[in-house]
């Protein structure tokens, strides 16, 4: 089977996770980058993990230039959050030079900063035609998607459908500046992991096989705030490590948020019924690496998953002295003590899963699911927890407040 030829747009951290991913799966290459740093480290990477097409990784000019190739088959946007609609633009005008279709079009979350905006990247696909994945890993990690089976399976199968989903998930604070620039990221803490948090919890809810649509949500009320970066001497520690400009104390988004979402079952048995889904997220966590919990809860069954449990662990006394730990396991605050590895991260958090059900969508001329309109609706539920936060009260998601919202 022929390979399909991936081209990356953006090379930097989130780029490199999914290349890593790629080892490990079958009958694609990476032909491609358009990186506003060049790409070099992603190029270097690509080869020395034997991804690269056999002509290499090529850099390219820009998205468009990427897009025009018939050197590229599919493209994966791993670009600031702010980009979304501009590259998408980009690919829409190189397609127009091409001999082929492009087989597909990926793209990390959250799929825009605003809801204008995630409808605009919806038009943009539709205009290009390609199918679309919205990469949401979680849903592919093995610990969820194997809990899932198993919790509806032999709990919900004998004693009736789950009715409370709890996700999770907190860390240090992001490496890269953007991600602390409101304007650039669309937002902070809620927007950055949120959206994985809204995701898998309305995901395990959903009943295997049943359509996105069978849950509807109808409420959200949600709580955003500013726990520790905008306090001293953590807002100084900011500002050394990513530059005077950088003023987070002065010009904060939120580094703490949580959202309790009701859903109206619309289809089966169940029809009419209500579940909720709570969740939370925030860069204010120092532990052993990141703390990522899940929770499925029905009437006679309980479903738990501790991510950060990676079954392996390495003791280092204080006389061992070495770099930053985050070769044992991402976002690890410690270089000394006992501390998690993880033997295959991009195995452990979905990646690999994802890509290779990405690609074999692609391959067979179909959207992933999720795709683009999915990401939109993670989109709506993001605005409506930013929108219950600002004003205090629950928020009906459909509500035209939460299309016009700009939360940055």
């Amino acid at each position: 089977m022929k390979a399909i030829r991936v081209g990356f747009v953006g090379g930097g951290f989130i780029a490199r996770f999914h290349l890593r991913s790629l080892v490990a799966v079958r009958d694609v290459c990476v032909a491609g980058v358009a990186s506003p740093g060049g790409g070099a480290e992603f190029i270097e990477l690509a080869a020395e993990l034997g991804v690269a097409a056999d002509g290499g990784v090529v850099a390219f000019g820009d998205a468009e230039e990427l897009a025009a190739s018939d050197a590229i088959d599919a493209i994966w946007i791993c670009a600031r959050n702010d980009t979304r609609v501009i590259v998408m633009k980009a690919i829409e005008r190189g397609v127009q030079r091409r001999s082929n279709p492009l087989r597909g079009i990926a793209v990390e979350k959250p799929l825009a900063r605003t809801m204008a905006e995630a409808e605009e990247v919806v038009r943009l696909a539709t205009s290009i035609g390609a199918p679309t994945a919205y990469l949401e890993d979680m849903l592919f990690a093995p610990s969820l998607a194997r809990g899932k089976e198993v919790a509806w399976r032999r709990g919900a199968g004998v004693a009736g459908r789950p009715y409370l989903a709890r996700a999770s998930e907190e860390h240090s604070g992001p490496h890269s500046k953007w991600f602390w620039q409101p304007e650039l990221a669309g937002g902070g803490a809620l927007i950055d992991m949120m959206c994985h948090s809204l995701e898998a919890a309305r995901w395990l809810l959903t009943e295997p096989g049943a359509a996105r649509s069978s849950l509807l949500p109808i409420a959200v009320s949600a709580t955003t705030a500013n726990l520790k970066w905008v306090h001293e001497p953590y807002a100084s520690q900011l500002t050394e490590r990513f530059g005077a400009d950088l003023d987070w104390a002065a010009h904060p988004s939120e580094d703490f948020a949580r959202a309790t979402v009701t859903w109206r079952v619309a289809e089966g048995p169940d029809a009419g019924r209500e579940v909720i889904s709570e969740t939370s997220s925030s860069w204010c966590y120092v532990g052993a690496g990141l703390r990522h919990e899940f929770q499925l809860l029905g009437p006679e069954y309980a479903l738990d998953i501790d991510m950060a449990r990676t079954g392996v662990e390495v003791f280092m006394s204080r006389n061992v002295v070495g770099e930053a730990g985050e070769d044992l396991v991402e976002k690890q605050n410690a270089e000394q003590g006992l501390m998690p590895i993880s033997p295959n991260e991009t195995a452990h958090y979905g990646y690999e899963a994802e890509n290779r059900a990405a690609l074999a969508s692609f391959r067979a001329g179909r959207a992933l699911k999720p795709d683009f309109a999915a990401g939109l609706e993670v989109t709506r539920l993001l605005m409506a927890s930013y929108l219950s936060a600002r004003e205090g009260r629950t928020v009906d998601p459909f509500e035209a407040a939460v299309s016009d919202l700009q939360p940055f």
